[in-house]
């Protein structure tokens, strides 16, 4: 590559450039890790010790719980409404005030006022021509990096296309190249946390169907144990190889559902590492090297792009309720019994199963 960095003049380098790489590295510290932007205020703590913005925290709430309004304060203080860390995965749960009860953290508040008045002050002293430094050609030692070669795909300097290998290339002004680029750039990041943003919303909702299944699972060996128990004498072998078609069923859905939140949190994790990539190459401040890094990016945005395929299980998969018992029957058929399909010969329904129950798709056969 023909071009090479010029630092500035003497005036960065001494304490005052070490203050300035102290002031970046505490401005790292401060960033949100969901907006990707300096905390706003109010900052609230996680139960696992991480900050967020509480206008992020409250997204994220949200999301995780989009029937918190319709349900109620008591309903949802009784269950605990809950989401997860975007920084550790920790699951937090909350009270009845939601994200509002959450303790806010005056410490990093008070430590971005000072941040923000330090910062202010320093760039007020940089000078202007201390501010860009400037990218040279390595051919023409007095030539600035003006133009970009389309046809070799590199920054170069005017000199280099009247004179140089590129004067039979094809080339545009760099600052023309530099707004497209950031354009594309900054277009794909949008719609890479868009597509992260379902991406978690739909692994929330596995995981919810990961506990409804176990909650079903769970009622339905309850309610066969204890209509199996009341006819020991004949039931006691045949009780236990229906437990077990009831956990196996569980145990086909819960290993399903729980690879597809694997999958889809590796996809997720691998795209959150490519928006971080290209924030960072969004600050690069040089246009030369900022086109470079971009092309690689842009080119794994397209290609997480294209791979992001989002498999979830079908409507109704948590439902457990086609195992149900009628012990209605008479005690000489219980050696034949077994799954079937359809509510007892009576037609009827059981009372205590509500309206989540009423559409059962098996019961047990005298």
């Amino acid at each position: 590559m023909n071009f090479a960095l010029r630092p500035p003049s003497a005036g960065s380098s001494g304490p005052g450039a070490g203050r300035g790489a102290t002031m970046e590295n505490l401005e790292k510290q401060l960033i949100c890790p969901v907006c990707l932007e300096m905390f706003s205020k109010p900052v609230v703590i996680l139960t696992c010790q991480h900050n967020l913005c509480r206008k992020c925290a409250n997204d994220i709430f949200q999301s995780a719980n989009p029937l918190w309004q319709s349900r109620g304060s008591s309903s949802m203080a009784s269950s605990g409404a809950r989401f997860r860390c975007p920084s550790c995965r920790h699951e937090v749960v909350l009270d009845r005030h939601g994200v509002y009860g959450l303790q806010r953290n005056l410490l990093v508040e008070n430590i971005l006022d000072i941040y923000r008045q330090q910062e202010s002050s320093r760039l007020v002293s940089i000078k202007p021509e201390q501010q860009q430094q400037q990218l040279l050609c390595e051919e023409h030692e007095e030539e600035k990096i003006n133009i970009y070669c389309l046809s070799c795909e590199t920054p170069t300097c005017s000199m280099c296309k009247v004179f140089g290998k590129h004067r039979d290339c094809d080339v545009a002004p760099l600052g023309s190249v530099y707004m497209r680029q950031k354009a594309e750039l900054s277009d794909g990041i949008a719609i890479l946390v868009a597509s992260n943003d379902h991406v978690q919303a739909v692994i929330t909702q596995m995981e919810e169907i990961c506990r409804t299944v176990e909650e079903n699972s769970q009622r339905r060996r309850e309610q066969l144990a204890d209509r199996l128990d009341s006819l020991v004498a004949v039931l006691d072998e045949r009780k236990q190889e229906l437990v077990g078609l009831i956990t196996r069923e569980q145990d086909d859905k819960l290993k399903r559902v729980r690879s597809l939140i694997g999958r889809h949190s590796d996809q997720l994790e691998a795209a959150v590492t490519l928006v971080e990539s290209a924030i960072r190459s969004i600050e690069e401040p040089h246009m030369p090297l900022f086109i470079q890094s971009a092309n690689v990016i842009l080119e794994k945005m397209a290609v997480t792009a294209g791979a992001s395929t989002i498999e979830r299980p079908e409507l109704g998969y948590e439902d457990m309720s086609h195992f149900v018992i009628d012990t209605d029957k008479l005690a000489d058929m219980l050696r034949n019994i077994d799954f079937s399909s359809g509510v007892g010969d009576d037609g009827e329904e059981d009372p205590e199963e509500g309206e989540e129950e009423s559409k059962l798709d098996f019961c047990l056969r005298f």
